[in-house]
């Protein structure tokens, strides 16, 4: 099955376990197609507990699970993926740790990157961060027109990322894009359910 990652959500890491779980399954109710859970700080037991419970709810809704970085913790859980930095083992590695079935992405910032990315073997990459964002506090902005170069440039599926909200979707599509991974519009929404339906809409129109 091709992963659909047009609506990609990144997970929050400050919601405790349960918190999570509600919110995401919210999330996949209201259109969500693929998962990320990213833990930055939890403990490499903490962080499996927290994958292999949303695994067993995602599996619920045939919504795939990507991992963010930590690819013990993708392969203990089976999930669909795991996905890296630039700082983070380099791609040819982690493709031949992993089953040639795993989704592996990448994150990007220039064509150099995404054409590395491509020429890999990364079955999608994020690109970011297209606007000011909060839930990474090292993020830099994209200069202006590069999320057009990388996209030109490569022929995997782009994802973008960073600050995505409603007020500025539209700007993004103008570009040819494979998904919008949103953190904090649909993890802090006081409705998850609301804010998906509502993100979708957009992004499907």
């Amino acid at each position: 099955m091709k992963p659909n990652y047009t609506l990609y959500l990144v997970t929050e890491e400050s919601a405790p376990l349960e918190k999570l779980l509600q919110t995401v399954e919210n999330a996949v109710k209201g259109g969500v197609t693929i998962v990320q859970l990213r833990e930055k700080q939890s403990s490499g037991k903490l962080f499996y507990e927290k994958a292999s419970k949303l695994k067993a709810l995602l599996d619920r809704y045939q919504v795939p699970l990507i991992i963010n970085d930590r690819i013990d913790v993708a392969l203990a859980v089976h999930s669909a993926g795991v996905h890296i930095g630039q700082s983070d083992l380099p791609l040819l590695s982690v493709r031949e740790m992993v089953p040639d079935s795993m989704i592996v992405g990448i994150s990007v910032s220039t064509v150099e990157e995404a054409k590395i990315a491509e020429k890999n073997g990364a079955d999608y990459i994020g690109v970011g961060a297209c606007f000011p964002t909060q839930s990474k506090d090292n993020a830099k902005v994209l200069p202006e027109g590069m999320l057009g170069s990388i996209i030109k440039e490569v022929s995997i599926p782009v994802v973008a990322i960073g600050g995505i909200k409603l007020e500025n979707i539209a700007e993004l599509q103008k570009n040819k894009l494979a998904g919008y991974a949103i953190v904090s519009a649909i993890m802090k929404a006081k409705n998850p359910l609301e804010s998906a339906e509502t993100f979708r809409k957009a992004i499907d129109r």
